[in-house]
């Protein structure tokens, strides 16, 4: 039995010496010192020798178990010292390679069309102004003559925060605001996010808008007419036309819808005018007298025009984007084309 325990010994070691990695190191400790191991089979062998050699015997095979481990944790030392090293050469980087240039970001379509936008405006005389995107229902409705009944106020229209606090659902807030801190002449716009919960195709629970205020002596709707369709031809270019539909908004009177010639086929008709011919860009309408009142402007004296135009909705337009959640959706390479 000392023979064959020494041939054991000697091939474990060989073996073990010879090991590549970890798995196969794991796989030559169960072989050799593993509950079902060739030195237990050994083990139980014991019981066949005379008494007096069993303690010896027994004394040598524990020593050789011991051997063997010791032998399995240098190897198993010496391969992780192996793996350590080749994945430092595999990751080394050589400091003297000349370093990866950046790509430069594009514009966002949204930004781009909002920056031509402010430009069109500024060129017509506008001043550009800002508000809150957290407001009060005062702001957001009561002043722009929306009464308490309106279906915009419901849950199921309008981000509330709190009883009063909502997410403003137009930026006609900015030309309150604008009008209470102000006396005419006025003339302004106003774009930014706006937040109505909606989600498909065509809205976005965060879309974009720009809204327009004048208000000065003699300001009439031909005045709101012309501005939108040297606005338009700008835009868009002078083969487009405009067109004025009949239409109602709480905060003015008389209100109208406009609607452009389609940019794809000019009038003919298409699949992205759906065969009409027109695409609708927004609202518009003369200021209503209520909501002068109600901020101490003399409606007597000066009239105004509003609109408000959706900046996505420009975007989708101008570059042919058929799905509203593309601008929403960070696609590096639907940006890359702007």
């Amino acid at each position: 039995m000392q023979a064959e325990l020494d041939k054991v010994y000697q091939k474990a070691r060989s073996e073990i010496e010879q090991a590549k990695n970890i798995p196969e190191l794991l796989n030559l400790k169960s072989k050799y010192i593993g509950k079902k191991s060739l030195l237990n089979k050994l083990m139980k062998q014991i019981s066949s020798l005379p008494k007096e050699e069993r303690p010896e015997f027994g004394k040598k095979l524990n020593i050789a178990k011991n051997k063997i481990q010791e032998l399995i944790t240098i190897r198993e030392n010496q391969i992780q010292e192996i793996q350590y090293k080749n994945e430092l050469k595999s990751e080394a980087i050589d400091v003297t390679m000349p370093g990866r240039k950046r790509k430069i970001g594009n514009l966002h379509p949204i930004t781009l069309v909002m920056q031509e936008i402010e430009d069109i405006f500024i060129s017509m005389g506008f001043d550009v102004v800002e508000g809150p995107d957290i407001e009060d229902e005062f702001h957001n409705f009561d002043a722009l003559n929306t009464p308490p009944d309106h279906p915009a106020r419901n849950l199921s229209d309008t981000f509330y925060l709190d009883n009063d606090i909502l997410l403003r659902t137009q930026t006609s807030t900015v030309q309150i605001r604008t009008m209470e801190k102000y006396q005419p002449p006025i003339k302004i716009i106003s774009p930014g996010s706006c937040y109505r919960n909606e989600n498909d195709a065509t809205h976005s629970p965060m879309f974009h808008q720009v809204e327009a205020l004048v208000v000065d002596e003699g300001i009439n709707f031909v005045d709101l007419r012309d501005i939108l369709n040297d606005f338009v031809k700008k835009m868009f270019g002078d083969r487009i036309q405009t067109r004025f539909r009949p239409h109602f908004f709480p905060f003015t009177e008389p209100s109208a819808e406009m609607d452009i010639s389609c940019v794809k086929c000019f009038g003919k008709g298409c699949n992205l005018c759906k065969g009409t011919g027109w695409l609708e860009m927004g609202g518009a309408g003369m200021v209503d007298p209520n909501v002068f009142e109600m901020l101490k402007i003399d409606p007597e004296k000066y009239t105004g025009y509003a609109f408000g135009l959706g900046i996505d909705r420009i975007a989708m337009v101008k570059y042919n984007i058929p799905d509203m959640r593309m601008l929403f959706e960070n696609d590096i390479r639907f940006l890359k084309q702007f």
